[in-house]
């Protein structure tokens, strides 16, 4: 038999780069950060994406960056990729979710039907060295801290259990077979079980042994985790339908919010085309995107018809790009489905690492989120738009997601959800990288998590800088922003 020249290294070879990386780039090496002397301003690097976006968002998607430096900061991916870009790697490379920041991990339901927690947001994502994605996770942690009110001391253990969580994750994940890595996920059994461990660990130590004091115990109240948890179950089309539809003549159509979400009717009357030109777009790109998907998914699909769809803001950083909703209509009458078609550009990295090797951004979005998530929406697929220098791709639309409400986090909270998303960001670049050797450069000890740690409150002082520069940007007319929508 001919051996191959081209096999995956072994775990030994793997842990020999990861000494060879720390000796090269000591992990110390990620301390200190310091912004370049020619930094590119920041409000400069925001009004450049301007260009390409929907002009009337524009403002939109200012004011809602400007409620906060953490708002900020999840709008300001491009200007981080930009201070990365100098800062040391240790040439360990992984499929980079591009925007790893606490706000794009949530929940959402898997093919079976289970809910799951992993990465949700893959716009930027692009292969490129791990430190990435875990600076990134890292300071939004610092920053939502501060957004939060919490102590320094809060503050820095907060953002040192995220990178904790990251590198001994990634010791577990060196340690599996191939497949065991592959099909690792975080289930909402797991979460619930850790979240009865958390409380368990938190109660009362030193409980009373007199069993004539015992009081009768009251119901426990639900966690914000568990009551999220519990609420996503609810959250599909149907549900979908209940906020964003009507039914109109005996059909379903997508009720009008604007700015937020404007049909296809109207869109076509501020467009200066017809509604039957509108419906024949969306109808030639929806043909386009079944043929992207595997064969069983697309006679799925055949069984529904695009009966509207409308422009539906999304988000922080991504208002502005087009971003649009379809509604579906089954044999049923209330057999619905909804999918989200978002534009997908160029990765902010691009500027900074080597393009993607697909032409196609949709598709780069597609398999980035594919290759990192332990499990996918069956009805991922992407198309080029009606004009062929914008790409999308599709998805569903609130497929059982959730997200955790940030801003209302205690510590105690913030501590156990760094937890979660730094073994899922460890475990996404496990799936792409060589975890050996990542494992290995990142050590036994904290030296990692102490040098992110203060990279993330170098970062966030900086950020802060920018929050004000951009904020003074909207104050003088520079930039425009509407606040509120």
């Amino acid at each position: 038999m001919t051996e191959r020249t081209d096999a995956f290294p072994s775990a030994a070879d793997q842990r020999a780069l990861g000494v060879e990386a720390r000796t090269r780039v000591p992990v110390s090496d990620h301390a200190g950060w310091l912004p370049a002397t020619d930094r590119p301003d920041p409000v400069a690097v925001l009004a450049e994406q301007n260009l390409t976006r929907e002009q009337d968002l524009v403002p939109v998607r200012h004011g809602r960056m400007m409620a906060s430096p953490f708002t900020f900061y999840r709008g300001a991916a491009a200007i981080m990729a930009a201070d990365l870009a100098p800062t040391p790697t240790a040439g360990l490379q992984v499929q980079l979710c591009g925007d790893a920041h606490l706000s794009n991990f949530g929940l959402f339901g898997s093919p079976e039907r289970r809910l799951v927690f992993d990465l949700n947001d893959f716009d930027e994502t692009l292969p490129g060295p791990f430190e990435y994605d875990v600076k990134r996770m890292a300071a939004s942690f610092t920053i939502a801290a501060r957004n939060n009110g919490f102590t320094k001391k809060q503050t820095r253990e907060l953002t040192a259990a995220s990178v904790r969580a990251y590198r001994e994750a990634m010791d577990s994940f060196a340690r599996m077979s191939t497949m065991e890595l592959w099909y690792a996920h975080l289930a909402e059994a797991d979460i619930r079980t850790q979240l009865e461990a958390t409380r368990a660990g938190t109660g009362d130590k030193h409980p009373k042994n007199n069993k004539k004091e015992k009081k009768e115990k009251s119901p426990r109240k639900p966690t914000a985790g568990e009551k999220a948890m519990s609420k996503a179950h609810t959250r599909d089309s149907l549900q979908a339908l209940s906020k964003l539809g009507e039914r109109v003549d005996g059909r379903y159509r997508i009720v009008s919010q604007p700015p937020v979400v404007i049909p296809a009717r109207d869109l076509a009357h501020q467009g200066g085309v017809t509604e039957t030109e509108v419906e024949n777009v969306v109808r030639e790109q929806f043909q386009q995107y079944r043929a992207t998907l595997q064969d069983d998914r697309r006679r799925l699909l055949e069984r529904f018809q695009v009966v509207d769809a409308a422009r539906k803001v999304v988000g922080v950083g991504s208002v502005g790009t087009r971003a649009y909703i379809a509604l579906l209509q089954g044999p049923g009458e209330d057999d619905v489905l909804f999918l989200q078609v978002k534009e997908a550009g160029r990765s902010v990295l691009e500027n900074h690492l080597p393009h993607s090797a697909y032409m196609n951004a949709g598709e780069r979005v597609v398999q980035g989120q594919r290759m990192m998530q332990a499990v996918s929406d069956i009805y991922l697929g992407w198309t080029i738009g009606a004009q062929t220098d914008r790409h999308f791709y599709w998805r569903q639309l609130r497929d059982m997601k959730a997200s955790a409400e940030i801003e209302v986090m205690a510590p105690d909270g913030l501590v156990f959800y760094a937890g979660l998303c730094g073994w899922t960001l460890a475990r996404a670049h496990a799936r792409s990288g060589q975890p050996a050797a990542i494992a290995e450069y990142l050590g036994q000890k904290t030296g990692f998590d102490d040098a992110i740690t203060d990279f993330s409150q170098r970062y966030a002082d900086q950020n802060d800088q920018d929050y004000q520069a951009f904020t003074t940007a909207i104050s003088t007319g520079q930039l425009p922003a509407v606040e509120g929508v």
